[in-house]
C-alpha cells in the first residue's frame, strides 16, 4: 500500500511511524508513507503558504497554489485514482467501515492542513473527500492523519502477530470488545473470572459475546440501533437486561 501525506510538519510524521505495529509493517513493506511539504512549493523568499480569509475572522487559511502543487506532486507517487482526502473537523466521521474500506485500496492520500484549513477552491479541485476523527478541533491535521494510517496499515495481512486481532476486537463486528484478562488470576482481591481459567470454549464464547453485547448497549447502544442484533445477541442483551432490573429493584 502507498500512502501520501500532505503536511507542513513532515518530521512529525515520519517520527510518529518508526514505532509500534506500524513501524514494524513499514520496515516489512507492507505499505509505504511519503510526505510532501507546501512550502516546498511556495513562490516566495519566505515560503509562505497562508494567508488571512477574505471577509476578516481569526486564524489563517492555506493559500491555493503551494498547497495545490503539494497535492499535485504526492497525488503523482501514487497509484492512479487513489483518493485524496483532507483531515477536517466538517469531514465525514471516521468509521471501523471506512478504515475497511481504505485498507482495501491500493493507496490513499492524507492533506493535513492547518489553522482554518485550506482555501475552499483547492478542496473543490483537488480533494475527493473529507474525513473527521471525532467532534473536537486539533491545531493541524497531521495527528489525525496519523490515526487513519494506523488503524488502516494494522489491518493490513501480516501487519498483526495474530490475524484475529483485527476480527475479535472493538468495532469490527459492530461491538465494543469484550473484558480482556491475564496472569497472575489474583491481584489486589480482584480475580479472573472463573469461565475463562477453564477450556469450555463454548462457555468461553458465550461469556465474551454476552460481555461484547452488554458492553456496547450501555456504552454505545447507537451501535445496536444501527447494526441490530442477532437472536442470539438477543436473548443475551434481554437476560442482561432481566437481571438488572432485578438488581435495581432490590
Amino acid at each position: 500500500m502507498q500512502i501520501g501525506v500532505v503536511t507542513l510538519f513532515p518530521e512529525l510524521v515520519c517520527d510518529a511511524l518508526a514505532h509500534g505495529v506500524l513501524g514494524r509493517a513499514l520496515e516489512r513493506g507492507l505499505a509505504a508513507v511519503q510526505t510532501e511539504d507546501p512550502r516546498a512549493h511556495a513562490g516566495d523568499a519566505h515560503r509562505t503558504v497562508d494567508d488571512r480569509p477574505y471577509g476578516g475572522g481569526p486564524g489563517m487559511v492555506g493559500t491555493p497554489a503551494p498547497w495545490a502543487a503539494a497535492i499535485d506532486a504526492a497525488a503523482s507517487r501514487l497509484p492512479a485514482g487513489v483518493p485524496r482526502l483532507h483531515l477536517s473537523a466538517q469531514g465525514a466521521p471516521l468509521t471501523q467501515q471506512r478504515v475497511q474500506e481504505l485498507a482495501g485500496l491500493p493507496g490513499f492520500l492524507l492533506v493535513a492542513s492547518r489553522y482554518e484549513g485550506l482555501d475552499q477552491r483547492v478542496i473543490d479541485s483537488r480533494i475527493d473527500g473529507e474525513i473527521s476523527i471525532g467532534d473536537y478541533v486539533l491545531s493541524g491535521g497531521e495527528f489525525a492523519a496519523l490515526v487513519v494510517i494506523d488503524a488502516v496499515v494494522r489491518l493490513l495481512p501480516g501487519a498483526l502477530g495474530d490475524e484475529r486481532s483485527s476480527v475479535e476486537e472493538s468495532f469490527a463486528a459492530g461491538r465494543l470488545d469484550w473484558p480482556h484478562y491475564t496472569r497472575p488470576v489474583e491481584w489486589e482481591g480482584r480475580s479472573v473470572p472463573t469461565v475463562l481459567q477453564g477450556g469450555n470454549h463454548a462457555a468461553i464464547r458465550h461469556w465474551r459475546l454476552a460481555q461484547s453485547v452488554t458492553r456496547t448497549w450501555v456504552r454505545r447502544p447507537d451501535l445496536i440501533v444501527q447494526g441490530g442484533l442477532s437472536s442470539e445477541e438477543s436473548r443475551l442483551l434481554n437476560e442482561f437486561l432481566a437481571r438488572r432490573e432485578v438488581d435495581d429493584n432490590g
